[in-house]
């Protein structure tokens, strides 16, 4: 059996591309190019909780990198570094060798060096601490919403949460929307080049793991705003197209996360702007309400006009049961 070092090199040394000092040392040695600010995330994946302990090792290298990746993107930052720390059930490198293949594919599509980390022996779990740069002062945060301003969504979020019901065997997915649905679920793609464009356009932002409106909420918190959604303008058709199910649909769109789609705020003025940005990076944006002045009240507008007050929470790992 390999020792940890022995995997470290043969898996995860690989050769860097902005880094001063990276994997061998006590410590990496990195830095920042002028004028920018670092952005720093982490995001735990644990075995039965975050993905089946099944799940194909290349896809879930891809994904645990990806969903940090993520968490810059809803920043408008530039991912640069990432070190992972993980805790695998034996040095099985039947195992390794796919996961650190899919890992180091999002490194080279997102410009990324891997540069440390760490690995025991204990319960499969996987944590990535990434690292990126914003220019000083154009970091989008949560906070910066204003009543009325427009609420925009990337893509078609609901489609992981219909891939995961189906590997649940709770809904039948049409043959022609399988695929790409558990593409969703196990190779999310990070919006980074969203993200970047929208610095200067989009007033408060974040990615949507937890399910649109609760994370919406977070917006709501922290902007002191509300909001109202609007039902017909959600992007529902290729998940009811999916499932056939359009109350199904509905709650894979709105409360089932894990698609890891940009929600932003952008003035309305801007509108026209966001249309041209859609067309430029051949990423639908669908406009679905308005930020309102009254703090904290989250309203769906149904096609008849009709306002409903929602309650809506994201997942939470201790106030729910995985």
């Amino acid at each position: 059996m390999p020792s940890e070092f022995a995997l470290i090199r043969r898996h995860f040394t690989r050769p860097a591309r902005h880094t001063d000092l990276a994997v061998g040392d006590d410590a990496a040695l990195i830095r920042p190019r002028p004028g920018m600010q670092l952005a720093i995330s982490t995001d735990m994946l644990v075995a039965d909780t975050h993905f089946f302990a099944d799940t194909d090792p290349k896809d879930l290298g891809w994904k645990t990198l990806a969903v940090n990746v993520s968490d810059l993107a809803a920043m408008g930052a530039e991912p640069r570094w990432v070190v992972l720390a993980a805790s695998l059930p034996s040095a099985d490198e039947g195992w390794i060798a796919p996961f650190a293949e899919g890992f180091f594919a999002c490194c080279e599509a997102f410009g990324i060096d891997a540069i440390g980390g760490d690995t025991t022996r204990g319960p499969l779990n996987l944590c990535p601490t990434i690292f990126g740069e914003v220019p000083l002062g154009q970091a989008i945060t949560r906070s910066g919403g204003r009543a009325g301003d427009e609420l925009w969504v990337s893509g078609a979020p609901g489609r992981a949460a219909l891939g995961l019901a189906h590997l649940k065997s709770e809904v039948r997915l049409a043959a022609e929307w399988r695929d790409d649905c558990l593409a969703a679920l196990h190779r999310p793609q990070p919006r980074v080049a969203l993200g970047l464009a929208l610095r200067g356009l989009a007033t408060a932002m974040l990615d949507v793991s937890d399910g649109l409106l609760g994370d919406l909420d977070h917006i709501l918190e922290l902007s002191a705003v509300g909001a109202e959604v609007d039902e017909a303008a959600l992007p529902l058709a290729p998940l009811i197209a999916a499932c056939d199910d359009p109350i199904r649909a509905f709650q894979a769109c709105t409360a089932g996360g894990d698609d890891y789609e940009l929600l932003f705020a952008a003035p309305a003025e801007r509108r026209s702007d966001l249309l041209a940005l859609s067309a430029r990076l051949d990423l639908p944006l669908h406009c679905i309400g308005r930020l309102t002045s009254q703090p904290g009240r989250l309203q769906l507008r149904h096609a008849n006009g009709q306002l409903d007050d929602l309650a809506v929470r994201g997942y939470d790992h201790f106030g729910r049961t995985p």
